[in-house]
């Protein structure tokens, strides 16, 4: 599910800029075209400044029936008041994401629920092409606002990061792409209920995938009051066929782009690729599948090397330029798809109790979880690294399976912030032909001692200490051979 959105319907007349709470709000005063009424005062908001994590930008929809020749199916004031099929709810906030599937979730909502819907798509780094057209596609469904957040900073530094620091895996393979995009969006959909008076939240996600507990477990756990609504789980709609017939029934134009084979999600993180050839696990992917990397036999001859720069587990530069969290992945994710590094093919087991199989292009991610790793070598003692590894298996599960508020996935994160607080220095990799090799590593905290691991001898380790130790901690080895053999 998509998740991305443009605003601009109206035409601006006035603009005023005044300072709220530190951060620079753009008030512009809009007024309808010629012969299309909107509901209210129309204002395009956008925040930007200290404080301010996203960027926020309301579209007013029109009530009309036609704008720039699209029908629109609004509905009235009579009809939100008198219910709908199912019952009766006053506002909605559907994740939007502009395809068929959400398209005809408005006009279903509204006609069961008797509803105003509220569409919100979250730019968590899906990519412009993805964002076009949304506002055409959200009035002509019969929306009657349209909310779009910037949230591309805020995934990578609040959600991709922990992530990264507590070296999450999900079975061997799976960094987490869309796990961790799901509760960012939903965070800020509770947070669009609020400021828009909303009871209900609603998803367009099946009843067969793990996004649905995801989302509905951030609702629950943000704001338990409100109402979630799963239209794939109550409607009669059963697939692209049935949800075209409903959309031309409710005058919702039909994407007319084609299908692709493929059930995708991409984010700022990664490229998930399911369906098709890809639901038989003995398939081979085709390589024209790929979007995000190049195949490893075609990418560059020649080796690139590039340097990490790492700050208390997490990365800060890229050879020596400070970039921030969601420009530096951008810029890892361009030099890592063009080595081809980072794809994954596996199957894995969704929470809901089925297997399933998927390919994930994450080619930043990966080079960021090999240097931060990397640095850990040197920065981290034998316990502390087997305790953090133990825990990061458990973490991966809970973000995996939509728990990231939950109180032991937050107390990891103390533990992951604390013992990381060191992992500060440099590692250099090697990138050739979709392998990262680590070239050189560096840390001020570093806990290798060239005077110590040297052959030899020096002050600190006397090469007789060995016996001594050997004999102690072999101990136990020793006594049970002697049971066995009688001694």
């Amino acid at each position: 599910m998509a998740h991305a959105l443009s605003c601009g319907a109206a035409t601006a007349v006035g603009i005023d800029l005044r300072q709220e709470s530190g951060a620079y709000c753009f008030s512009r005063k809009v007024e309808a075209p010629s012969g299309v009424r909107f509901p209210g005062v129309v204002r395009a908001r956008q925040l930007r400044g200290k404080g301010s994590k996203s960027k926020d930008i309301r579209c007013a929809m029109p009530s009309g029936n036609e704008h720039d020749g699209i029908s629109t199916a609004t509905a009235s004031g009579s009809d939100h008041k008198k219910g709908g099929l199912r019952g009766k709810l006053n506002k909605v906030v559907l994740a939007y994401s502009g395809g068929l599937d959400t398209s005809v979730i408005v006009p279903w909502l509204r006609e069961n629920y008797g509803c105003e819907v509220v569409c919100f798509t979250a730019d968590v780094g899906q990519g412009a092409i993805e964002m076009e057209g949304l506002e055409k596609k959200a009035k002509a469904s019969g929306a009657s606002q349209l909310v779009v957040k910037d949230l591309k900073e805020e995934f990578v530094s609040e959600y991709i990061y922990p992530c990264l620091r507590a070296g999450a895996v999900y079975e061997r393979k799976y960094l987490l792409g869309t796990s961790m995009a799901r509760p960012v969006i939903a965070k800020a959909m509770v947070d669009v209920a609020k400021e828009v008076g909303a009871d209900a939240v609603a998803h367009g996600c099946t009843g067969k995938g793990n996004d649905q507990v995801r989302f509905e477990l951030t609702f629950y756990a943000l704001n338990p009051e409100l109402k979630v609504v799963a239209p794939w789980r109550e409607w009669d709609i059963t697939g692209r066929e049935d949800a075209i017939e409903y959309a031309k029934k409710h005058d919702v134009p039909v994407p007319v782009s084609k299908k692709s084979i493929y059930s995708r999600d991409r984010n700022l993180w990664h490229l998930s690729h399911e369906g098709d050839i890809l639901e038989d696990p003995a398939n081979e992917p085709k390589e024209d599948m790929y979007m995000m990397s190049v195949a490893p036999e075609n990418a560059p001859s020649k080796p690139e090397y590039l340097e990490i720069g790492i700050i208390a587990g997490v990365p800060v530069s890229i050879n020596g330029r400070d970039l921030s969290p969601a420009s530096l992945l951008a810029k890892l994710n361009e030099i890592g798809g063009k080595h081809g590094i980072g794809r994954i093919d596996m199957v894995e087991n969704r929470l809901v109790g089925m297997k399933s199989r998927g390919v994930y292009e994450t080619p930043g991610g990966t080079i960021m979880a090999a240097a931060v790793r990397e640095l850990e070598a040197l920065t981290l003692d034998r316990e502390t690294m087997q305790w953090k590894d133990i825990i990061a298996l458990k973490y991966a599960e809970l973000v995996y399976a939509g728990r990231w508020f939950d109180p032991l996935r937050q107390s990891f994160d103390a533990f992951t912030e604390k013992i990381t607080a060191t992992t500060t220095g440099s590692v250099t990799l090697k990138l050739y032909k979709g392998s990262v090799n680590i070239a050189s590593r560096k840390s001020p905290h570093s806990l290798y001692r060239e005077d110590i691991s040297s052959f030899e001898n020096g002050e600190i380790y006397n090469q007789a200490d060995a016996e001594g130790f050997i004999r102690l901690y072999g101990l136990p080895t020793r006594v049970r051979a002697m049971l066995e053999k009688g001694i």
